[in-house]
């Protein structure tokens, strides 16, 4: 029998030889099954993942406590100076903090992290199996599976991290994956410059996250996790814990793709389609959440803090939601829609309660499943369309792709929260936690705004999912000329990953939601101790009365985008007219011009101001440069003409001098 600590070591450990043999033996040795010991070396991680919940389920309901620590080795240890000692007993009086810089390699499992190690490792299961049928025949075959070999190792280090700043090791180490996975077609230049653009994007976030650990070391004299948190108890109401916080929250908006930092992720569709469903809808831009719920008891101190993660999750759901509506890419609307319920996730993590806590974790777990679903059903059509993607010019495929028009269909029910799919249970309970939130405590007008906010969304989320199910799949057929007049199914490798996901979008979120299990597994975190009710703990006639308008605002949606996209094309030209006599259709086609905008206020300033210090560069500071290296020679050729060679001008040049010192000394 495997213990809690060999299970947490073998799960990041095995991608990770993985990722070096197929990097190693891939292109000379093993080729066209160069997938084999990344999706083997998965499937394991997956299975020693799902032991590992097990086990912390199983010591949970012993009592015995719900952390396990396991020490590899000692990275960093450098001596203090003792000068923040008293600082640091006032902030956590009775609490042993380190004084010294210590960094540990160890990985730390609760019931927060290895509900994240079952997710990240169970969806990268079947994404890389379906990407034996996607990417077969790529010249970078054996490129691309060493690539999710190392992003899944790294996505479960940072998810284990004991301590702040290995965290943020991994947290770059996710980032380069990204960059390695979006730019995979790097000879396109729109996949090399999606890549770029993810890169630099994420670096600003980054960057805040760097500045929120100094500010964490120099507060409270630690990075890790267990003695930041007791301390934080003791600092509520310190102007650096909200300082702390906001830091952290910019790191997380980089890397979940919140306002205004999600431009990056659109323009990542330009990688595979594996790539889209495993990074960009379940696992990598999880993380931002993650960071948010595992430093819950920092963010617990803070009002301003809450408000903050709650605005921005409200403005980015509102927003992606309004721009999914008239995009005509297929992965792009999938795209904005993982942008909105990423926001939706950050709207429950700021109310600041167990409840809303569980429930945008648990809306991170069903949006994995159904999310997922949609961009590998995406990803089918695109491949029996010969990489055709936009909605206009498909139509009528259900007939010739029953597996992925089924699929498709349940991951629209449970995204639109049609009951009893998962979407459902998951999307209720933010709303209910928003409304809970607003009915007390502080910042009460704020989170009224916010469930009117998140109300509307779920009317956006109806309506723009199934706008493409009803363009792509019913209706006059349609086949694009480059799939050959065409269509037929994907092989059974790409539709049976379709086919699992499916039953996990239908069944995993009624079955938690029914059980009540997550949410009282969850919330034996001590990330999440002290918080307020569990999810499990839900008032029954609140969850109704938000179930029964979510249902009535879900069928008003899907109805609504039947009457128009299945009445004829001049319906949706109407509806078109109709949103831009305000301006709406024309804010929202084009992405409310972020882009435009970071170009005109960023991008454009910067690159005037490149080009202006590389022309003072070229002609000033080179100029002199030169001028330096002139000067001799110039000095040289104004002497030169005096060394003629001639005795008699030298005779000259003597008496006309010894003249010069006569007449010096007579004066």
């Amino acid at each position: 029998m495997l213990d809690i600590k060999t299970l947490l070591i073998l799960i990041p450990a095995l991608p990770l030889v993985a990722a070096v043999l197929t990097a190693a033996l891939g292109a000379p040795i093993l080729r066209t099954r160069s997938h084999l010991p990344v999706v083997a070396a998965i499937a394991l991680s997956s299975v020693a993942s799902l032991l590992l919940l097990a086990r912390m389920q199983e010591q949970a309901g012993q009592g015995r406590g719900g952390q396990e620590t396991v020490s590899l080795w000692r990275w960093a240890d450098v001596a203090g100076d003792g000068q923040n000692a008293a600082r640091q007993e006032a902030l956590s009086p009775g609490h042993s903090l380190s004084r010294d810089f210590r960094v540990d390699v160890a990985l730390e499992a609760d019931s927060l992290t290895a509900a994240m190690l079952a997710i990240v490792t169970c969806i990268s299961t079947l994404v890389a199996i379906y990407s034996i049928g996607y990417m077969r025949g790529d010249l970078g075959y054996w490129r691309f599976f060493s690539y999710i070999g190392l992003f899944v190792f790294s996505m479960t280090m940072l998810v284990s991290a004991t301590n702040l700043v290995l965290l943020y090791v991994f947290w770059e180490a996710v980032g380069l994956c990204s960059y390695l996975l979006i730019g995979f077609w790097y000879e396109r230049p729109a996949a090399a410059d999606a890549g770029k653009k993810a890169f630099l994007v994420n670096r600003i976030g980054d960057v805040g996250l760097a500045l929120g650990i100094f500010l964490i070391w120099t507060t409270y004299g630690t990075v890790d996790f267990r003695e930041v948190f007791a301390a934080a108890g003791n600092s509520a109401g310190d102007w650096r814990t909200t300082v702390i916080c906001l830091l952290l929250l910019a790191g997380a908006c980089g890397k979940s793709a919140q306002v205004p930092l999600h431009v990056w992720l659109p323009d990542a569709m330009e990688g595979p389609t594996p790539v889209s469903a495993l990074i960009h809808a379940a696992t990598m831009v999880t993380a931002g959440v993650y960071l948010i719920a595992r430093c819950m008891p920092l963010f617990a101190t803070s009002v301003t803090a809450q408000c903050a993660v709650a605005t921005v999750g409200g403005v980015t759901a509102l927003l992606g939601g309004i721009i999914a509506v008239t995009q005509t890419d297929l992965k792009r609307i999938l795209a904005y829609s993982t942008i909105s319920h990423l926001g939706y996730m950050f709207l429950a993590l700021g109310t600041g309660t167990l409840l809303g806590v569980t429930a945008g974790m648990f809306h991170l777990l069903t949006h994995a499943f159904f999310k997922a679903l949609l961009f590998l059903a995406a990803g089918s059509v695109m491949h029996a369309m010969g990489g055709v993607i936009d909605i206009r010019r498909l139509g009528g495929l259900r007939r010739r792709m029953p597996v992925t028009h089924w699929t498709f269909l349940v991951g629209c029910l449970a995204i639109a929260g049609v009951w009893p799919l998962s979407g459902f249970w998951s999307k209720d309970a933010i709303v209910l936690a928003v409304q809970q939130r607003y009915g007390s405590g502080a910042a009460s007008t704020l989170f009224e705004a916010l469930f009117v906010t998140a109300t509307f969304g779920v009317l956006l989320i109806d309506f723009y999912m199934f706008r493409p199910y009803f363009l792509v799949f019913w209706g006059k057929e349609r086949i694009p000329a480059v799939a050959g007049g065409h269509a037929q199914e994907s092989p059974r490798v790409m539709t049976a990953p379709l086919i699992a996901l499916a039953l996990g979008a239908a069944g995993v979120g009624a079955y938690f939601a029914w059980t009540g299990s997550f949410a009282r597994f969850l919330a034996g975190s001590p990330s999440l101790a002290g918080l307020g009710p569990a999810m499990g703990e839900l008032p029954r006639s609140g969850h109704e009365s938000i179930a029964l308008l979510s249902t009535a605002i879900t069928l008003v949606g899907i109805v609504l985008a039947a009457f128009i996209y299945l009445g004829g094309p001049q319906r949706a030209a109407r509806l078109a007219r109709a949103m831009n006599v305000i301006g709406l259709y024309s804010l929202s086609y084009g992405k409310f011009f972020f882009d435009p905008l970071y170009h005109a206020l960023v991008v454009w300033p910067l690159l005037g101001a490149a080009r202006l210090a590389a022309w003072f560069d070229r002609r000033v500071i080179d100029g002199l440069v030169d001028l330096f290296g002139w000067l001799p020679a110039l000095v040289g050729a104004a002497l030169r003409p005096v060394q003629g060679g001639l005795v008699q001008f030298y005779a000259l040049a003597m008496m006309l001098g010894l003249l010069a010192m006569l007449g010096l000394l007579l004066m």
